[in-house]
């Protein structure tokens, strides 16, 4: 018997498997069985996996031009509101669940809008290269959590940032709740990571000292080392004015005209709670604050990174 009848049979286009009720073909297991940070390490030494959740995002994705591995979803979808994306997938395994009630058996929660999709990433381009040509540039520093950088991406993109950077203790772009509080625009704006480690190939032990090699840059990966005053000296020689984003006394309120007449700035966000380090912000060329009323000292920073990018995005040239 073969593969497609085993799941219940095949539709009228070749690549539409149909899963039967209570199966779990292992296919689909990087869809609910397969931690992010392992699909993230597919292919290695070449870039992983993601999964993307909903008809919008998948269509944001793909038009970024990401490549499908296979799609799975609902099956009142099929022929409705993705079909253009089954359509755009015609080279790759379509899975077709019964219901709502199946996919979230298969995917182990219900979150996904009745449509996923596994994803090649690909290979980044330097953090110079994402910022060559950009005015106004977003920098995460260490910002973990993965609604937090969604958020931000979101805000990046819809109010006029030209680039995100991140440092290796942030949250991964790519996983599927940053992509989906983002609403896919983690495809729509450039974006690299600051920090980068190399990842040996497997016959490194036969690559003698000192010797150059030319390593994939898809072997880079993100470290997890804290952001520092070398970043923000990195960032100065991008040419961009450097904005901490930090309670301080002498931090200029948001709307100071000495940070909008800048040509590039850099605006550097730190994590919830601690904020960025004492050396970051005496690094920066500006400390800037968000005025706030009734004693609240300070706002979430994905709302405050919304209102410094609207500030000092928006409205510049």
């Amino acid at each position: 018997m073969n593969e497609k009848m085993e799941f219940n049979g095949s539709d009228m286009h070749n690549n539409v498997i149909y899963i039967g009720r209570n199966t779990a073909p292992h296919e689909l297991d990087m869809y609910g069985k397969v931690a992010e940070t392992e699909l993230m390490h597919f292919y290695e030494p070449e870039p992983g996996l993601f999964i993307s959740e909903s008809t919008k995002v998948t269509e944001r994705a793909l038009n970024a031009g990401y490549q499908p591995m296979s799609l799975l979803l609902e099956k009142k979808l099929l022929d409705g509101e993705a079909r253009g994306i089954v359509e755009r997938c015609k080279d790759v395994p379509v899975y077709v669940a019964e219901d709502a009630a199946e996919l979230k058996r298969l995917v182990g929660f219900p979150m996904t809008r009745g449509v996923l999709c596994a994803m090649r990433r690909r290979i980044l381009p330097t953090a110079e290269e994402t910022a060559a040509g950009a005015r106004r540039i977003v920098v995460l520093g260490d910002v973990e959590n993965p609604a937090n950088v969604g958020t931000i991406f979101r805000s990046a993109a819809a109010l006029g940032a030209d680039a995100v950077l991140l440092t290796g203790g942030c949250g991964d772009p790519l996983y599927r709740r940053s992509i989906r509080v983002s609403m896919g625009t983690v495809f729509q704006i450039p974006w690299a990571w600051l920090d980068r480690r190399w990842t040996p190939p497997v016959d490194a032990c036969l690559i003698k000292k000192g010797e150059k090699t030319d390593l994939s840059p898809a072997r880079m990966k993100p470290r997890k080392e804290p952001i520092s005053s070398d970043t923000v000296t990195r960032l100065k020689a991008m040419g961009f004015k450097t904005v901490a984003m930090a309670l301080r006394n002498e931090s200029l309120n948001i709307d100071d005209k000495r940070l909008m007449a800048e040509e590039k700035l850099a605006i550097i966000l730190g994590e919830e709670g601690d904020g960025l380090p004492a050396e970051v912000i005496d690094a920066c060329d500006y400390t800037v604050c968000i005025p706030m009323c009734h004693g609240v000292d300070s706002l979430n920073v994905a709302a405050a990174g919304a209102v410094a990018i609207w500030q000092l995005c928006g409205k510049h040239g």
